[in-house]
């Protein structure tokens, strides 16, 4: 940890506070988001199909409004965009926990995920602006602050809302607040290149349409979506597998756990190893190759347990619910720390630092759509696996998305695609 606080000194002061600040951000969102679907059916007692409403509207307003926060903060800066995102989240976290009609809820629901649109592709694209050629290695730190902030956020959470949820929602609120205000006075104002090379500024639809037009950068984003499938099964896949396998009782409790510890610490503690001995040893796209065939690889230990015969009780049931996740969890990690600092750098790269937060937009929506269609095809592959008799039927198909993602990165790698776009405009002042 003193090597990494180490390089988190070495960058300037503005690029420090951009990971501060997300650490704090993931921990006043995640010791709230796990516990909100409780509340909502235990507390306000609302029937499943509302709980899901409201938790759909968040996903949906974030998800489906990254592509207008990108271009806001291009168009008038990235501070003013972290800031806005912040306060709306404040305002979003506060009425959570001062209503309970379904109309407000909603409203509430809608801010705190128009939130993370606004400030998501601001903070990524003002990384990327002050670290400079080092931004690969400010991204690995990035992360490092990122997983931190999940870790603790749901510990902290699990505190406060043992003594009432309204005081989490309020508490993360604060936090959000306090957030809002240190960025308006200590975050320098900074704003990316958006002018074509004649020195003109183009309208918002003629930015769209030349993203569109850029194919290297759309094959990459479709090629890199199955890296947040395949991710994100840490909370899908492997919780239901162990579930399955040790139980809903303090065992099966204390297994899930274990993954995301796992996944969480290995992050913290090796990101910054991981990604100065692939940047000293592989090119950019062998990197992300190699992350992403982790990726897929990592779902190798669950299919070699499927072919196991499982205990009926003890020890051995236990160390088989949660010795496979646990490993899948650890493989996880490794990949996206393999993976992710080169693909932040990359999407810069395409970019041709041009419109750097539209780009990181346009790329988080269509990751989301990515990851939302993932998740509907696993759950539908776990059910056909236990109605079939089938329990290896998805990891192979896990497996099967990671490996032909990392054959489609490398096949952009070795066509050229991803190397560095030539400039296409002067930084705005």
């Amino acid at each position: 940890m003193k090597g990494t606080l180490a390089q988190v000194r070495s960058h300037d002061r503005a690029v420090q506070l951009l990971m501060v600040n997300q650490f704090t951000i993931n921990l006043g969102f995640y010791m709230l988001m796990p516990y909100l679907a409780a509340h909502l059916s235990g507390t306000l007692g609302l029937a499943g199909w509302v709980v899901g409403l409201v938790l759909g509207v968040r996903n949906f307003s974030q998800q489906g409004m990254f592509l207008v926060g990108g271009t806001l903060a291009d168009r008038i800066g990235y501070k003013p965009l972290i800031v806005a995102g912040c306060a709306l989240r404040t305002l979003g976290f506060a009425t959570l926990a001062l209503v309970d009609s379904l109309p407000a809820l909603l409203a509430a629901s809608a801010a705190t995920g128009l939130a993370g649109a606004l400030f998501n592709p601001a903070v990524r694209a003002y990384l990327a602006a002050g670290a400079g050629e080092r931004r690969v290695e400010a991204f690995a730190l990035f992360n490092v602050f990122y997983q931190a902030g999940i870790l603790l956020g749901p510990l902290v959470g699990m505190v406060l809302t043992g003594v009432d949820f309204r005081v989490t929602c309020l508490v993360s609120a604060g936090i959000f607040a306090v957030l809002s205000v240190v960025q308006i006075r200590a975050l320098p104002a900074r704003r990316g290149a958006t002018k074509t090379g004649d020195g003109s500024t183009e309208g918002v639809l003629a930015q769209w349409r030349s993203i569109l037009a850029n194919r290297p950068f759309l094959l990459f984003s479709a090629a890199m979506t199955g890296s947040y499938v395949l991710s994100f099964q840490v909370y899908l896949a492997l919780p239901l597998e162990v579930r399955r396998l040790g139980g809903d009782g303090g065992a099966g409790t204390a297994a899930v756990a274990l993954l995301f510890a796992v996944s969480g610490l290995s992050t913290v503690l090796g990101q910054t190893r991981v990604t100065a001995w692939c940047k000293a040893r592989m090119a950019p796209g062998r990197a992300l190759t190699c992350g992403l065939a982790v990726l897929g690889c990592a779902f190798l230990p669950l299919l070699a347990a499927s072919a196991l015969p499982v205990p009926d009780r003890g020890a051995g049931l236990w160390l088989l619910a949660a010795g496979p996740p646990a490993l899948a969890a650890l493989l996880l990690a490794l990949g996206t720390m393999i993976a992710y600092p080169f693909e932040m750098d990359t999407l810069v790269r395409l970019s041709g630092d041009r419109l750097v937060a539209t780009h990181y937009g346009l790329y988080n929506t269509v990751c989301g759509i990515g990851i939302t269609l993932g998740n509907l095809l696993t759950g539908a592959a776990l059910d056909a696996a236990r109605a079939a008799g089938l329990a290896a039927l998805p990891w192979c198909a896990l497996l099967a998305v990671g490996l032909g993602c990392a054959a489609a990165v490398y096949g952009l790698h070795r066509s050229g695609r991803l190397a560095e776009r030539a400039p296409q405009a002067v930084a705005a002042v």
